[in-house]
């Protein structure tokens, strides 16, 4: 190659700037970097809630109306910055999934359906679980005393109250006794085996019993034969769950601010329920 042209060269090579060259490195850097980074994990933002429904206070996921509960957390929890996804699996099932920690939480809870989760200061409702019968019958239920000699029909995993679930658990390997059921809708099997006379009682939430039956056609109507036990119902978080303390703190941050401006009320006389259901 000629001099003159090596010359030429070497000129337009010593004309580019160290700074051009260390600035083409730096983004190519930059780039790799970005390569190399994981990406973000969609679920940092999202909340998973079960339960089996329970309307009014969870109802099946999807629907024009999921419950109030559902309402009042998805609000809170946008609020938050979090994207809630509500889910319907059978309530023993949602209870397990949240201690695999597989799920965030459940739905619906009273303490003593899940004694190990952390639950918020504050509730979002109140249960208040009757006894029901065939509405021919004319048993009163006035204690555990009164079920001798009746088959109690009961929900896996549900928590009616301390004497119903010391019963419940003393008498759960005894059918004639104790009837468990289980599923992700067991409200209308358990209808059916009442109407069938299959069962003699029922225990469930009163407004839970209402709002099925103002929804459903075919069913027919139980008769209530006594009231067992009034709770507060909550969502909760497993104990496992990294975040169950501050997803407790957020929800009891934002039922203030909610009951505080009205819009608790508001969402809950959506459902036909006064805030102090």
């Amino acid at each position: 190659m000629p001099r003159t042209l090596l010359l030429i060269l070497a000129l337009l090579m010593a004309a580019c700037s160290p700074d051009e060259a260390t600035e083409s490195g730096r983004h190519e850097a930059k780039e790799n970097a970005t390569r190399q980074q994981p990406a973000p994990t969609p679920d940092q933002h999202r909340i998973i809630l079960a339960a089996d429904p329970w309307c009014p206070h969870n109802c099946r996921a999807g629907a024009p109306k999921e419950g109030y509960m559902v309402d009042i957390a998805r609000e809170i929890f946008a609020e938050a910055g979090f994207d809630l996804e509500y889910r319907n699996y059978g309530w023993a099932r949602s209870l397990s999934l949240a201690r695999e920690n597989r799920i965030d939480g459940v739905i619906g809870a009273l303490k003593g359906d899940a004694p190990d989760f952390v639950f918020p200061e504050r509730s979002m409702g109140t249960a208040r679980i009757g006894l029901y019968t065939h509405p021919e019958s004319q048993w009163q239920y006035k204690g555990l005393g009164s079920l001798n000699g009746k088959t109690l029909l009961v929900i896996n995993g549900y928590s009616y109250s301390p004497e119903l679930d010391r019963y419940i658990a003393d008498y759960a390997d005894d059918p004639e006794r104790v009837w468990v059921i289980s599923g992700a809708a067991p409200l209308g099997r358990a209808l059916r085996l009442l109407a069938q006379e299959r069962t003699d009682t029922f225990a469930e939430d009163q407004a839970v019993m209402s709002w099925f039956l103002q929804e459903q056609a075919g069913y027919t109507t139980p008769r209530l034969a006594g009231v067992a036990h009034q709770a507060p119902v909550y969502i909760a978080f497993a104990a496992e769950n990294p975040r169950a303390e501050e997803l407790a703190r957020l929800l009891d941050m934002g039922l203030a601010r909610l009951t505080e401006t009205g819009r608790l009320n508001a969402i809950k006389a959506s459902y036909g329920l006064s805030t102090s259901d």
